[in-house]
């Protein structure tokens, strides 16, 4: 099994095996309940992994963007520090996907944001309620990002 992670408080976790999608997670969060004060809560990352045997972790790599405020900045940051420290710390080799890297291979480049979540439902049916939502679309992104993985596991 693998994991593919959209990092971000509005991120996922998919966890696959041989590309077949098993569970989507929201990435966990501690703090208040909608948006500001809102971080990644490495406990609750590593209770979700905990008995799962993960070979390797696809994590999209992001960095700041201009015009991003700081505090978001800081919060974003901190967050994927939480998610490679819990990898790390669960001995999962990382992967750093750039989003125009497996959105290439997705062919959603130049798309709508919500288009990924479509092709997810088209590639996993089986998981489809799991991706209902507008706000699913870190569900969606995540399992692309994993599936990303699987398909370059193959060519190698």
């Amino acid at each position: 099994m693998y994991i593919g992670i959209d990092p971000g408080i509005t991120g996922a976790i998919a966890i696959l095996k041989k590309g077949r999608l098993i569970q989507v997670i929201d990435m966990p969060v501690e703090g208040k309940s909608t948006g500001k004060g809102q971080q990644t809560s490495a406990i609750a990352f590593v209770n979700a992994l905990k008995g799962k045997s993960i070979s390797k972790a696809y994590v999209e790599k992001v960095h700041a963007m201009p015009g991003q405020g700081v505090t978001s900045v800081f919060t974003f940051g901190r967050g994927l520090g939480v998610i490679e420290g819990v990898l790390a710390s669960l001995g999962i080799p990382v992967v750093f996907v750039p989003p125009q890297t497996w959105k290439k291979e997705a062919k959603l480049v130049g798309k709508d944001k919500d288009v990924a979540r479509t092709l997810a439902c088209q590639l996993w049916p089986h998981m489809a309620c799991n991706l209902t939502r507008k706000r699913d679309i870190g569900r969606a992104d995540a399992a692309l990002i994993g599936y990303y993985g699987h398909k370059m596991n193959r060519r190698h």
